[in-house]
């Protein structure tokens, strides 16, 4: 059998979300198909050799080190090895540059700026939110008032209004096709998810921003907010690492999901 590192941070802690669980339990059906290593991003180099086939997958932000990850993904290149996320979005994968490039666009996303002096087209909000550019997981985030956001340290930031919605919902993806989606009903409570049915209006919005990123291959999310009007909104485009709530999807799409994930990555290494 093929071998692949399997890059993944098992002791990784996240609000709402234990990483060893989903990827324990997505590597005990590849196994059957591939010969499985598991390694840490932080000890992923050394092992290039051994591997057939990267899978990039549940390690966190890379805030913590981005040194490594930024030599990682340069020997990664040199060497002309499969990767699967491969390197070469442009979403959150690059940091929230991009945020303003869509709004520039005029995509459907949460209206986005870096300075204090456009603030004016993001409306007049009540609340603003500052996220760090290269920030993953609400790290650094803060809801500031107007006064708030004129004396906030802005360097490495972006500045979004603060948006009343209905729900948030994310639609998962394997290269170009849609797999399923899944929503939090209540939404003070992020990640506890179902499983919702979507319509083709709702997949023509997630489809742009695929379409959009020039992703070779590799798995995304499409995280959107829905507003009261019905509309959908975008809140990142999460192409280096995104979780994927799997086992809150139903047995149907979980399983749908990891035949196209095995196929997909035995297209990839033969």
């Amino acid at each position: 059998m093929k071998r692949i590192l399997y890059i993944t941070d098992l002791f990784y802690k996240a609000n709402g979300r234990n990483y060893y669980e989903e990827d324990l339990f997505i590597v005990s059906k590849l196994k059957k198909h591939f010969n499985i290593i598991i390694g840490h991003p932080q000890q992923a180099i050394e092992n290039l050799h051994i591997s057939d086939l990267i899978v990039y997958r549940n390690t966190g932000a890379v805030l913590g080190y981005e040194n490594y990850y930024r030599k990682f993904v340069s020997e990664v290149k040199k060497q002309n090895i499969h990767t699967f996320n491969s390197f070469d979005g442009k979403a959150d994968m690059v940091g929230k540059d991009y945020l303003m490039e869509l709004t520039q666009l005029n995509f459907p996303v949460i209206p986005t700026v870096e300075n204090i002096s456009d603030i004016s087209l993001l409306g007049n909000p009540e609340q603003y939110i500052i996220k760090l550019k290269n920030g993953a997981d609400s790290i650094g985030m803060k809801t500031v008032s107007k006064n708030e956001l004129e004396k906030a340290d802005l360097e490495n930031k972006i500045i979004q209004p603060f948006v009343d919605f209905e729900y948030e919902i994310s639609f998962y993806y394997i290269n170009k096709e849609f797999q399923y989606a899944l929503y939090a009903p209540d939404k003070s409570k992020r990640w506890e998810l179902e499983e919702i049915a979507v319509t083709s209006k709702d997949l023509e919005f997630a489809n742009k921003f695929i379409e959009w990123n020039p992703l070779s291959q590799g798995i995304t999310r499409v995280d959107a907010c829905r507003l009261k009007d019905g509309s959908l909104l975008l809140v990142e485009l999460e192409d280096l690492n995104p979780f994927l709530s799997l086992q809150c999807a139903s047995k149907t799409s979980q399983n749908l999901f990891l035949n196209n994930f095995t196929n997909t990555l035995n297209t990839i290494i033969h």
